[in-house]
């Protein structure tokens, strides 16, 4: 019996290592790429092994930091995004409001086409959409794409918010419209207060894929002075005959903070999702 016990305890331990060991080999794949953005970004001479800089220096920073380079592309990227974002949220909650409160014939049909839509390729569709716009004057223009990239924000983000207005109790607007308040004061006063988390999550998770976004912008704006963060950093590394590492570790790690910055503005509203206490008690 003894035997039996310790076979099984030493197997239990093998298979404790062996997926202590599959953790590792994948932290690590996350881990290195990060340590050597973080390390070539302070080092004038970086190159593709990560290396301890000696001596650390903003040499890069200081080549990056200029109006052409940096300062222009991360404007029009928060133009872009931000438009792209705000509009995605509110046409989202619009959206969402009816298919969290009611019930009809076409919802799920609905639903599940705005399912289909969230695995769609861009890809796919880019050919037609850039004839599309050339027709109608959109192409390169920053009005046209923050268009386009809410569309294809549109999809995932009404699925989310449908599912976080779920969570609100209709017996909480029920209680406003017997007051007197008209649907879309209920919407205002009482759903959207108590589903900030929700939204929250909608605007970060929105922004970081907007933000990300390199082919829409790429394939829609031709102009340098147009062109955001995204597509800047794939110009920047080919215009060279050979990559400065140190200066695109240094533009990396200045591309990344806005989208850090948004998410630690907004993750204080995380914590307390959907709180109701005793709010339908009685």
């Amino acid at each position: 019996m003894s035997s039996l016990l310790t076979a099984h305890a030493s197997r239990r331990l093998v298979d404790k290592v062996l997926v202590d060991l599959a953790l590792l080999v994948v932290a690590a794949g996350f881990v290195v790429p990060l340590l050597w953005l973080l390390l070539g970004a302070f080092n004038a001479r970086a190159g593709l092994a990560v290396t301890w800089p000696h001596p650390w220096t903003l040499h890069n920073f200081h080549a990056i930091l200029t109006f052409e380079t940096t300062y222009r592309p991360m404007l029009n990227g928060a133009i872009l995004c931000g438009g792209g974002t705000l509009l995605t949220v509110v046409a989202s909650v619009l959206a969402a409001y009816p298919l969290s409160r009611y019930q009809f014939r076409a919802k799920r049909p609905f639903l599940l086409t705005i399912l289909f839509a969230t695995g769609l390729p861009i890809t796919a569709i880019m050919v037609p959409v850039y004839g599309m716009f050339v027709q109608v004057n959109l192409i390169d223009t920053l009005t046209g794409t923050i268009l386009f990239m809410a569309t294809t924000a549109l999809p995932i983000s009404i699925w989310l918010t449908k599912n976080f207005m779920d969570g609100v109790p209709l017996e909480l607007e029920q209680a406003a419209w017997t007051d007197g308040a008209s649907v879309m004061q209920g919407l205002r006063s009482i759903v959207l207060p108590l589903m900030w988390p929700g939204l929250s999550v909608v605007t970060i998770y929105t922004f970081i894929g907007l933000w990300g976004n390199f082919f829409v912008p790429f394939v829609l704006l031709s102009s340098n002075d147009r062109l955001p963060a995204s597509v800047s950093i794939y110009t920047f590394f080919g215009q060279y005959g050979q990559v400065v590492y140190g200066q695109l570790a240094a533009y990396s790690m200045l591309y990344s903070l806005p989208a850090v910055l948004l998410y630690l503005l907004l993750s204080r509203r995380l914590g307390g999702a959907f709180s109701f206490g005793g709010a339908v008690k009685g």
